[in-house]
């Protein structure tokens, strides 16, 4: 690759854009969240904030909306594999991250809809009801209410194929939100309390040293330094170009949403599989996601793209088990996610001067604003 100019930076620049306390390396939610976190503990702080795309890459973005922490099968699934209490405490990181987001930015501002969400049940998983009572006795300290229920309507309230689903599982607590209100709100804040947020900017390499460290960035048009006290990575599922042995995969989604549908009956969030497919109502659309589990090697990419497999099982889903009539579907996009060996976010100090947070699961919506405020702590020592 044919290298760029390097900047010549003016006085002006080198005195307000080229030096900060802190900085954060990756836009999304974590990273945004981070920075908001850094200034409402100091406003004295200077923080800025690097994002390689126009938008926000990875997905915060390019999420289904779902404001939720974990359906009965999931759950079930998590505490076989992790246990009772670090399932719990997944649970209870979710809930208060989704509540610190509502509270920081404002349910209007972000079209937050508390329509209560749906697991629903194909005669395999019938078992789950089972364990109904289970879920709500573990679930009650954290909650103090019952959280899941067996609904007998929801399958023809919402017109769904019922010889496919066989059963509801209702969670009144469960919400939805738009998810570019969300982001664009976050921006605004955090440009509101003084963070500088530059897009188009990639890091190419960091170098510690005793005083600061020292960032090669890159934009489309040349390569300049900045440098920083301190620096947050929250790049998420690209995070192996900085940290080559961290615990994380990505992990690539698909997202399709239809045209407008008159009369649409759908209502709130609805996801079955153990959660590997979701769909919910936006706008007098329906938003359709998922299917990941289908080619899990394949979908461990961090490079977009649409996986045709994936496509017409979502489509046909959509078609004869969801809406069982054909409309069109108007766009359809991918967002890419990381995991690990479990669902634990990676939330600590690299170094002297570095924190990281990373691996969010699929949950960014859910865990990232608190992920950012754990940061913000690291950074600043309390």
């Amino acid at each position: 690759m044919k290298a760029k100019p390097f900047r010549d930076l003016s006085y002006w620049e080198r005195k307000s854009f080229q030096t900060y306390d802190v900085i954060i390396v990756g836009g999304g939610i974590v990273g945004l969240s981070t920075a908001v976190s850094v200034k409402e503990k100091d406003r004295s702080l200077s923080v800025a904030v690097l994002e390689r795309g126009v938008f926000p890459t990875g997905a915060s973005t390019r999420n289904a909306g779902f404001a939720c922490f974990g359906s009965p099968s999931e759950l079930l699934s998590d505490i076989d594999v992790m246990g009772e209490n670090e399932t719990l405490d997944l649970v209870i990181r979710r809930w208060s991250g989704l509540k610190k987001l509502r509270q920081r930015l404002g349910d209007s501002r972000i079209r937050f809809q508390n329509k209560g969400g749906f697991e629903l049940l194909t005669k395999e998983r019938l078992q789950v009801l089972e364990k109904i009572d289970y879920l709500n006795e573990i679930l009650y300290p954290i909650f103090e209410k019952r959280v899941f229920e067996e609904s007998k309507t929801a399958l023809s309230q919402f017109q769904l194929d019922d010889q496919f689903f066989c059963s509801a599982i209702f969670n009144p607590l469960e919400g939805q939100l738009d998810t570019g209100e969300m982001m664009k709100s976050l921006q605004g804040y955090a440009q509101l309390l003084g963070v500088n947020i530059l897009s188009g900017i990639e890091v190419q390499t960091f170098q510690e040293n005793q005083n600061q460290i020292v960032l090669s960035v890159r934009s489309n048009t040349e390569d300049t330094e900045l440098k920083a006290s301190q620096m947050a990575v929250c790049t998420n599922a690209f995070s192996q170009q900085f940290f080559k042995n961290l615990d994380i995969k990505p992990g690539r989604g698909l997202v399709l949403i239809t045209e407008p549908i008159k009369n649409l009956q759908l209502s709130g969030t609805f996801n079955f599989d153990e959660g590997f497919n979701y769909f919910r109502d936006i706008d007098d659309r329906i938003l359709l996601g998922g299917g990941r589990n289908l080619a899990f090697d394949e979908e461990g990419v961090d490079q977009f793209g649409i996986n045709e497999k994936i496509f017409n099982h979502l489509r046909k889903l959509l078609f004869e088990r969801i809406l069982q009539k054909e409309v069109e579907i108007e766009m359809s996009w991918s967002g890419i996610m990381a995991f690990g060996k479990d669902k634990q976010p990676i939330i600590r100090r690299e170094s002297d001067k570095i924190v990281i947070g990373v691996k969010l699961g699929g949950m960014g919506v859910a865990m990232g604003t608190l992920v950012g405020e754990e940061l913000a702590d690291l950074l600043i020592g309390e």
